[in-house]
């Protein structure tokens, strides 16, 4: 009668060993990165609170259950949900306790020695047999120390080792990933990332009503503001004639810091810093500068407007809204830079320069529900609830007279957006990522193998072994075979 095998349950202690062996493991470690990879999708096809509110509002109002099911899984906030820095902060800890002990048994193999000499040389590749001489094996160890060898001398036999460049790369690698994820870490953190448009002429002030885009890490907030100011002196962007492709971007900036002023010159790859934060140029526009009256002649509106840039030549949309007018007035608008027309596709612009600027709208009426308390895009105007009461254009000094009121292009300005980054972990990344390509390119060309020599008697036995059978064995082997026999 056969008896039934109890097997003793797990205590807490043998549980959580087997827990952290489990999540600790390399099988474990690449599985997590791949859920990584799998989970960070969503963010790529589904609007970000964090980077367009305004196109989480308009999926709300087109898909409104979708969008319900959506928030539930923190798909708008897919980088700061729950599920998401579960797996991150999992395959931190996974790639730590697979690493690091791995780094320290490959640390004192290092420092020991070769293992010793097999007894049977024959069973191992590459051997050779050959007659010795009285100063064969000094040959051959000053082979091996040529050649940079680990070796072990013992009685009549030298055990030769050399390769572990390639588990140190493998190793260094690996850490460089954990260095990598702790600059991530450290930006997702204690970073900020603000952008804010400025038309030349104007003053942008690093304080958060100043900018159109501001979000910070989750233990930062606006007291971490670096102070300063920013006057746009002058902006000058160079074209390629030919095939009208931006050449140079320079932007004339006076900087105040602490009551200090200075002149400075802001380029695209040379950003301005302020403490732990760098102001770059990022992108430019045109903004045009519009005067609105009403019936009276009262102006009810007056200043430069932000246009959007649609393509490489500058065509820009915007939208002028006049909520002092009586009714509210809105111009869904367009402009180009250099004026030209085609049967398809209507006005377009053919160079991204000013030489004949135009403005094209529409214009509506009615409320323009700036007053709703629903944030709104500066570029669109919702004319679902509104009037259309004309079309028309203008070129700077034209007015363009439409029933209740007129508008005049008075001028045209460039304007500029900077982007104010602090990433303190991007020294980490940047190091992380440089160390992960030199870890990766000595574990794809280090190659780790062993030889032994023995003297038997009167004959000299040669052998060795590649691990992972690497190439190139055969060919040192023979080498070292003709300067043990003095031949080289």
């Amino acid at each position: 009668m056969s008896k039934d095998i109890e097997v003793p349950e797990l205590g807490p202690v043998a549980l959580l060993r087997y827990v952290w062996v489990q999540l600790t493991s390399m099988r474990t470690a690449l599985i997590l990165l791949m859920l990584m990879a799998i989970a960070a999708i969503p963010g790529s096809l589904i609007p970000q609170r964090i980077t367009n509110l305004i196109a989480v509002r308009e999926f709300f109002k087109e898909n409104r259950e979708l969008a319900i099911w959506y928030d539930r899984f923190s798909l708008f906030d897919v980088y700061g949900s729950p599920w998401f820095s579960a797996i991150y902060i999992l395959l931190f800890i996974s790639l730590i306790g697979c690493v690091l002990p791995r780094s320290v048994e490959h640390y004192k193999s290092m420092l020991a020695e070769p293992p010793a000499t097999p007894k049977n040389l024959n069973r191992l590749s590459h051997f050779s047999e050959f007659e010795s001489s009285q100063d064969s094996m000094e040959r051959a160890q000053n082979w091996f120390t040529k050649n940079r060898f680990r070796v072990r001398v013992d009685a009549k036999t030298i055990s030769a080792e050399k390769g572990y460049l390639r588990e140190t790369g493998n190793l260094l690698f690996h850490l460089s990933l954990i260095l990598i994820l702790i600059g991530v870490s450290f930006g997702s953190l204690f970073g900020m990332r603000g952008e804010a448009i400025v038309n030349v002429g104007e003053r942008f002030t690093s304080v958060p009503t100043s900018y159109d885009t501001l979000s910070f890490g989750k233990l930062s907030n606006e007291n971490s503001l670096s102070p300063f100011r920013i006057k746009v002196d002058k902006f000058d962007a160079k074209y390629d004639p030919r095939t009208n492709a931006p050449l140079d971007y320079t932007a004339w900036v006076t900087v105040e810091v602490d009551g200090k002023s200075t002149k400075e010159i802001l380029k695209v790859n040379k950003p301005l810093t302020f403490g732990q934060s760098r102001v770059y140029l990022q992108a430019n526009g045109y903004s045009p500068v519009v005067t609105v009256r009403d019936s009276l002649k009262n102006v009810v509106f007056q200043g430069p407007v932000p246009f959007l840039p649609q393509d490489g030549n500058l065509r820009s949309i915007g939208a002028i809204k006049v909520p002092d007018a009586t009714p509210p007035i809105g111009f869904v608008a367009s402009f180009v830079p250099t004026n030209a027309r085609t049967t398809s596709q209507g006005a377009i612009s053919i160079y991204p320069e000013l030489l004949d600027p135009k403005l094209l709208f529409s214009i509506w009426q009615g409320d323009l529900g700036l007053d709703s308390g629903v944030p709104q895009s500066i570029y669109k105007i919702d004319t679902d609830n509104l009037k259309q009461i004309a079309l028309g254009s203008v070129k700077p000094g034209e007015t363009y007279d439409y029933e209740g009121g007129s508008i005049t292009l008075e001028t045209v300005v460039p304007w500029v957006n900077l982007q104010v980054v602090r990433d303190p972990g991007k020294s980490f990344a940047l190091v992380g990522g440089i160390l992960a390509i030199l870890g990766l390119l000595t574990s794809l060309y280090g190659r780790r193998r062993r030889i032994w020599i023995r003297i038997n008697g009167e004959r000299i036995e040669v052998a060795g072994l590649a691990k992972n059978s690497a190439p190139g064995l055969e060919l040192e082997i023979e080498k070292f075979i003709a300067a043990v026999k003095g031949e080289k």
